[in-house]
């Protein structure tokens, strides 16, 4: 009896489901008008500004020449991709970008995490507010203000060098110019990127945290069984969408760091790209360097989700 009800119960459900979309989409062919009318101009801006563009890739496989345009220039093939991945310097340039987006991910991810799980142990409203006020600020500053900071604290004349007693240029080092740029990186972006998980916290079932307080659960026992599985989700979404952008690393923080001292380690694929193409005005190998960056990207961000699905029991994204 109880199998039988259970079966008309979740018969009722599909038919009341089905019942729903059918009401559904009978007001959306009833009121079509409204649609098209509030879908067009943001299908029209996706269309104009995102897939036309696109177009602009042919350039790469071109020999582009600006008065004949790309229908009219001649056809090279992957002459260009043959060109960059046979240069000497390619494999520099990649492991510069390489280095700097792991190293980021490596350092970077885990400290958003670590904020919001520190700010929930906050009780006090007061406090977790003027808290997130401090660390949230820095979001706000410009790439552009922040790199002018850096070049300021690390100059030979600088707080940092009057501290420590020396007068070192730390800028013109490529030894330090990863540590300079992931350091900045993780001071400027890591408050604001700990808002979701400091929000998925919030909604966490307090019961839970109640019931381990109970049975003696310490802090960290705490946390490590009741609050980080109730952002484990939102971790592994933003681990594949960073992974997945792991060779598109930011290129204005990247050039405003840049000096011509540093150059073998901040020398990356998006400098390498401006610098080529609108400085040397070869767009045809320029745009073949950033297309080659964009395939990696793509291959990235589909190895990330597959592994993660298959130590997630096959559960992806």
């Amino acid at each position: 009896m109880n199998v039988s009800t259970e079966r008309k119960g979740s018969g009722k459900t599909a038919a009341g489901t089905r019942t729903v979309m059918e009401q559904k989409l009978q007001y959306i062919k009833k009121h079509w008008e409204l649609y098209v009318f509030f879908l067009l101009p943001g299908l029209a801006v996706t269309i104009i500004f995102k897939y036309i563009p696109m177009g602009g890739l042919l350039i790469a496989f071109k020999d582009f020449n600006v008065m004949k345009g790309i229908l009219g220039s001649e056809w090279v093939g992957f002459s260009y991709f043959q060109r960059f991945l046979s240069s000497p310097d390619f494999m520099d340039y990649l492991m510069n970008t390489l280095k700097l987006s792991a190293y980021g991910l490596l350092w970077g991810f885990p400290v958003p995490v670590l904020l919001a799980l520190l700010l929930n142990q906050v009780k006090s409203t007061g406090i977790k507010k003027n808290i997130q006020l401090l660390i949230y600020a820095p979001n706000f500053i410009s790439v552009i203000v922040l790199c002018g900071m850096v070049r300021m604290f690390l100059s030979p004349v600088g707080p940092l060098n009057k501290l420590l007693g020396i007068t070192t240029n730390w800028m013109t080092m490529p030894e330090s110019f990863r540590t300079i740029y992931i350091a900045s990186g993780i001071w400027q972006t890591a408050g604001w990127a700990s808002i979701m998980y400091t929000a998925a916290l919030a909604n966490s079932s307090k019961e839970l945290e109640e019931a381990a307080t109970v049975d003696g659960a310490n802090i960290l026992q705490q946390i490590w069984y009741v609050q980080l599985p109730a952002i484990k989700n939102i971790i592994v979404i933003q681990f594949i969408l960073q992974a997945g952008n792991i060779m598109s690393i930011g290129f204005e923080k990247a050039y405003a760091l840049q000096t011509d001292m540093n150059l073998p380690a901040s020398e990356i694929l998006s400098t390498y790209v401006y610098r080529i193409g609108l400085l040397n005005g070869d767009y045809g190998y320029s745009t073949a360097v950033g297309l080659f960056n964009s395939i990696v990207n793509v291959i990235l961000l589909v190895a990330v989700n597959w592994i993660v699905a298959k130590l997630n029991d096959g559960e992806g994204i």
